[in-house]
This record gives C-alpha cells, structure tokens and sequence, in this order.
C-alpha cells in the first residue's frame, strides 16, 4: 500500500494513464455500494435497492460487477503507463500478485473489524474477489503483450482475442458445471441456495463458520457465500470486457466512435444475458453465466453514458463528490465499512441495548418520515458522511494506492 500525490488531470484525451470519466463512474459505483448496504433499516427498503432474493436481478446487483468491470478498465491504461516508463512483463506480474495479496489481507481485516473472532471469520469477500479477478486478469493480460517503448498505444489484435476467448470459455466452462457437474448426496444442474455446486465447494473447502453470515436457507442455517470460490471464475468476465474496453478507449478513433462502440457491445451483452436467462435464470448470489452477461452489459452501457457526458461534451458540473469517492476508491470501501461495523455496534444507555445506527435512524429520520424514505434518507447521510472524511484527502491530491 502507498500513498501518492498527483493532480486530477482535466483532459479528455485518452492516452495512458488517469482519465476523469474512469475516476467518475468508478465514484458512482462506490456511491452506490455505500447507499444499499447502509439503509436505515433493511426491513424497508425500495425494491431496486436491495439484492434479488435469489432468483432475478436489480440495480443494486449490478454494483458489484460494475467495480470489477471498471478494475478491467483500468489495467490497459496503468500497464501500458508503466511500460512506456520501461517496466517488464515480470515485475508487472510481480506488481499484481502483490496487489492482489495486499487486497486480500485487506479483504480479510475488514470482514474481521471489530472482534476479529477467528472461528467465525469469513474468508471469502469483495475486496478478495477483487483481487483474484484483478489477478487473473492482469496476468492474462501481460501474457498477450509485449513489452517496449511503444506499448503505450500499441493494441494488439491477439491480445484481444486472447482475451474474448477466456471470457468467453469461462462462462461456458462455468455453465456447464452449474449444469452438468453432480454435488455429492444432491445431483447436478440444482441452482437453489444448498444445493448448487458453488455453495457445496465453498462449504466443503471452508466451512460454514467461514461463509457470509446471511447466506441462508431456511432451516439449513448459512450454506452459500455469494462471493466464494467457483463463483470467481464467472466474475473475472466483468474484468475481462473491462480491459477489452479499456482497448478500445486508446484506440485513435473519434471520442464519439468510442461511446458508441462501448453503447453497442453493452446493449449486445445485455440482450444476450436477457435472451439466454430462461436457459439459466439471472442469479448474482451464484453469479451464473446469463448474470455475467447481463450485468457486464449494463456496466459497459452505463460507463459508454459517463464516458459520453465527461470526456466527450465534456461536461463537469457536479462530478466532484464521485471524483472524491472513485479516487480514493478502495480507501472509501475500508473506511464506510469500517463505519458500518462501528455503528452496528451495541451499547447499554438507560438500561436498553441499542446501536448508534438504530439510535441516529429512529432520532433523525423515523421520527419525521415515512418509513421507506426515512431508511433512504440515513443510507445517503452515510455516503455524504464517506465523502467529507476522504475530501480532505482529495484536496490535497493524496490518493492511496494498493
């Protein structure tokens, strides 16, 4: 982990390196994650801002795909960067696999704040998933590139076929073991939350002592972690269309080509995920492979509207809380988790036991509200909360890096 100190750069121009547009959606995204995990209760909450309860899909299903997308984005752009300064395929190698441990470390401090209770700790995690799909990712990407002084712009046709094809392999590969691989004592193609194969993997690799506490099925206790090991395999698609848009963004064609080309491949993958569902329904829990399709769709959609509005009408009113937030993005996920844990937290007063969460929703919001907004309305004070205690940060250009 280091700290750097650098400008945002206000150029349009996509060479290598930072662009405003990346920075901007990625803060939308980290906005958003923040937004549906921090309701004032979960008990009302709008539909949209909630997870599908298992099968389907909502806007807040999409966030996490979204961030591993714009991970793929970002590689060609930091790869190409320092190879133009002269780095080799093996240090940049060696610079992923110790990012993606640093996560991962990170990953776990964060699932164990604040008691850090060994014998329930989940080992599974975003910032983990992250890390492995970045991993991969990277190294795949090194593997089809060549190194020199001109990398920086170089696109190379093979990479980009290289690349499509794992993607594409690895959600037939996924599809396939979903459908055709048997679980011990259950049988195969079960997609319900015991006995999908993904979940038995986890089980039996981890233990469900080690899984996310609420992934349950009614009268089994927990039995699935919706971020777990075989699950990965379909995620690392996200990533993966993310670099092959990343590809396409330091392309020289005209910046309006390159929104359209983004818009394009988005409604295709979004079509395809939508027309392959009644095959294999869409489910972000196990990430099955129509999901994968889906909801890259929509990311490479949604990042084509951000890269049209910043970087081509160059528009800039009003992205400033989302350059706070996406520049600071990992450091943003630590600390609102953080404030999470913190506020979840109970405390004796006046002989009741209540959380400072419970006391500030039923004070501030419930007391004046509806319910449902009164849940919305302490979700987005904790995000403005988030992006005052990493503005200070912004200002003075210190980013924190992994």
């Amino acid at each position: 982990m280091s700290i750097s100190q650098a400008a945002i750069p206000i150029s349009s121009n996509l060479r290598p390196g930072r662009i405003v547009s990346l920075d901007v959606f990625r803060g939308i995204v980290i906005g958003a994650m923040i937004l549906v995990t921090d309701p004032g209760t979960y008990n009302y909450v709008y539909s949209q801002l909630r997870h599908a309860d298992w099968m389907g899909v909502t806007a807040t299903d999409i966030i996490f795909p979204s961030f591993l997308f714009m991970v793929g984005v970002s590689i060609p752009f930091s790869f190409a960067s320092r190879m133009g300064r002269g780095a080799s395929r093996a240090s940049l190698a060696l610079h992923a696999l110790q990012r993606s441990a640093v996560l991962i470390l990170l990953g776990l401090a964060v699932n164990g704040f604040p008691d850090y209770n060994w014998h329930t700790l989940r080992i599974p995690g975003i910032l983990q998933r992250i890390a492995l799909c970045y991993l991969c990712s990277s190294l795949l990407y090194l593997l089809g590139t060549q190194a020199g002084p001109k990398a920086e712009t170089a696109r190379s046709s093979a990479r980009v076929v290289l690349i499509s094809s794992v993607a594409l392999s690895a959600l037939a590969l996924y599809w396939a073991m979903l459908k055709l691989v048997p679980v011990p004592g259950i049988g195969a193609g079960h997609l319900d939350s015991f006995g999908n194969l993904p979940a038995y993997i986890d089980r039996s690799v981890f233990g469900v002592n080690h899984l996310w506490a609420w992934g349950l099925t009614p009268g089994r206790g927990v039995t699935y972690d919706p971020e777990g090991i075989l699950s990965t395999l379909p995620a690392m698609f996200s990533t993966l269309i993310g670099i092959l848009a990343g590809e396409w963004s330091v392309t020289h064609r005209r910046e309006w080509v390159k929104a359209a080309g983004l818009a394009l491949m988005g409604v295709l993958l979004i079509l395809a995920g939508w027309w392959l569902s009644p095959l294999l329904p869409l489910n972000k829990r196990i990430w099955t492979s129509t999901f994968a399709l889906f909801s890259t769709g929509v990311s490479l959609l949604a990042f084509a509207v951000v890269y049209f509005v910043v970087d081509v009408w160059r528009c800039r009113r009003g992205i400033t809380p989302a350059l706070i937030l996406g520049t600071n993005a990992i450091l943003a996920f630590v600390v609102s988790s953080v404030i999470t844990s913190l506020l979840s937290l109970h405390f004796v007063w006046h002989g009741m036991s209540e959380t400072p969460h419970e006391w500030l929703n039923d004070r501030l919001f419930v007391s004046w509200l509806p319910v449902y907004p009164a849940s919305l309305g302490y979700a987005i004070v904790i995000v403005l909360l988030n992006i005052l205690l990493i503005y200070p940060l912004y200002r003075k250009r210190i980013f924190v890096r992994i």
